[in-house]
């Protein structure tokens, strides 16, 4: 029996080998693995006393040689293929261990060039691979750690059987899938537009209890990241204290952190049901957050509390005072987070803020049946808002403060989506609503007394008055739209008659 080891990952692999090798099997390397299992004393010999050539090119061409892939790929089952085997002096391969070449670590290094990128581009480990893969009912093929302990147990009892060795090979395709997805994903960095093709590469953190349903099973996976992009969100958050994550708890903790690292200013969110209950831009964090709490106090229990600021102690001492199912944020001083344990219910995450409030390097990604919608998502800079007062009125200096945090604001909250705010401070909003009017109203209703002197944000036009003079009626003095109706002229005759302040973005903010 033959073996091939070639490895980049070098876990478990002498000893492993160590075993095959006393189990009967000759075992053939290349470079580094040859020098690590020499070292430890197994049984080892060069890839070219298979092929009677060299390694050529520094190492680009070692394995690509028909003495190698005849051995892995010949069907034991067909006497023709022995028989051509026997004829060409080739010996059956029957277990192929290989991992490849780490690229995605190596472009993620910060002084990575260009040149050291490719050349960490695997070709002849991807090659062994497939073919052992292709051949799983006679070739065993081994490309994870945590798989060898389990071959060599059955190999020991007397062999692995097909269903093992099918396992073995889907696993194996994946792994060259996921690495090929990687190359790709790099080699279009700076492309624009969208690909005629495109794969994603996705590992599992870890499974989940259940879906959004108890009857639902279900598991959360990572996107692998390529290059040095650091903003991957909830997705890379640490949890430190608390039980397991569930899928409801993952999906609001990201809508969570998406709203606060979305403002450079210092910023609380509270979220239920992935939408801001509560929101606030303050200079000290702990009175952001009990601003944000004023949202909706009563929608708040048992939500999600995120800050783009270091937690202290003052707010730690605050979030105490409620039930929440989990805080997240960038950092905690010692004394908050002794203070967040208190509560053993609570789940803690920290999460490193993106590298710049833009995310325009990103794909959004939405699920329909046989498909996904892709976009770029909705990450203007908070510079780039530009306001056209459309009415006799200009807003005042803290209208316009407030307006331009409405209107951050105001698309992270599901369509048809109206935020009511004051002091930099989310007073109501109406969210996922059908009719845009019914979300004013409920805006105002949660806003209540507090909407005199507030402003409103609206993430798409107004297409009629209506919803204009009912925010007037209710206290609003200053409104922020994209614009764009068919009947502006209206909407801005409202404004006008209640000496309302409105100003145009041309943006929409959609989120459905």
């Amino acid at each position: 029996m033959r073996a091939i080891i070639s490895v980049s990952d070098k876990t478990g692999v002498a000893d492993f080998a160590q075993k095959l090798s006393q189990l009967g099997f000759e075992i053939f390397s290349t470079g580094g693995t040859k020098k690590a299992l020499a070292e430890a004393e197994v049984p080892v010999k060069s890839i070219s006393e298979i092929t009677g050539f060299p390694e050529i090119l520094d190492g680009r061409v070692k394995t690509l040689h028909p003495a190698i892939y005849g051995g892995i790929l010949a069907r034991r089952d067909l006497p023709g293929h022995m028989a051509q085997l026997a004829e060409n002096n080739i010996e059956a391969i029957d277990l192929v261990m290989v991992n490849l070449y780490p690229f995605v670590q190596t472009v993620s290094e910060k002084d990575v060039t260009f040149d050291e990128a490719i050349e960490n581009i695997d070709i002849g480990g991807p090659s062994l691979i497939r073919a052992a893969a292709k051949n799983f009912p006679s070739v065993i093929v081994l490309v994870d750690p945590a798989d060898y302990q389990p071959v060599l147990e059955k190999l020991e009892q007397g062999g692995v059987e097909l269903a093992e060795r099918k396992r073995l090979a889907q696993k194996a395709f994946q792994h060259v899938a996921i690495y090929d997805t990687a190359i790709s994903q790099y080699l279009r960095q700076d492309a624009e537009g969208f690909p005629e093709e495109m794969t994603l590469a996705l590992r599992e953190r870890y499974s989940l209890r259940y879906g959004e349903n108890p009857h639902q099973p279900a598991a959360f996976y990572a996107e692998q990241v390529v290059g040095r992009r650091k903003d991957i969100g909830i997705t890379g958050a640490r949890q430190l204290w608390g039980k397991e994550l569930s899928y409801n708890n993952i999906m609001d903790a990201d809508a969570a952190w998406e709203v606060v690292t979305d403002f450079s200013a210092s910023t609380v969110a509270i979220i239920k049901h992935t939408n801001p209950c509560g929101l606030a831009s303050q200079d000290n964090i702990a009175e952001a957050y009990r601003r944000a709490l004023t949202g909706d106090s009563l929608a708040a229990y048992g939500g999600i509390v995120a800050s783009n600021r270091a937690i202290d102690l003052a707010m730690a001492n605050e979030i105490g005072k409620s039930f929440y199912e989990i805080v997240i944020a960038p950092e905690y001083e010692a004394e908050a987070l002794e203070t967040l344990k208190r509560k053993k219910d609570l789940r803690i995450l920290i999460s490193e803020l993106p590298l710049s409030y833009n995310r325009a390097g990103y794909l959004d990604f939405r699920r329909v049946k046989g498909g996904f919608l892709v976009q770029i998502p909705d990450s203007l800079p908070e510079d780039s808002v530009s306001l056209h007062t459309v009415t006799r009125r200009e807003p005042t200096p803290a209208e316009k403060k407030d307006l331009l945090f409405t209107w951050r604001a105001v698309k992270h909250v599901k369509s048809n989506a109206i935020v009511i705010a004051k002091n930099m401070t989310l007073l109501g909003m109406g969210a996922g609503q059908p009719s845009r009017v019914v979300s004013v109203e409920l805006a105002l209703e949660r806003a209540g007394e507090q909407a005199k002197g507030s402003v409103l944000a609206s993430d798409a036009m107004f297409p009629f008055a209506d919803s204009v003079e009912m925010a007037a009626r209710g206290g609003v003095t200053a409104i922020i739209q994209p614009g764009g109706s068919i009947r502006d002229e209206e909407a801005i005759k409202g404004a006008n008659d209640y000496n309302m302040a409105m100003v145009f973005t041309g943006v929409r903010h959609f989120k459905h």
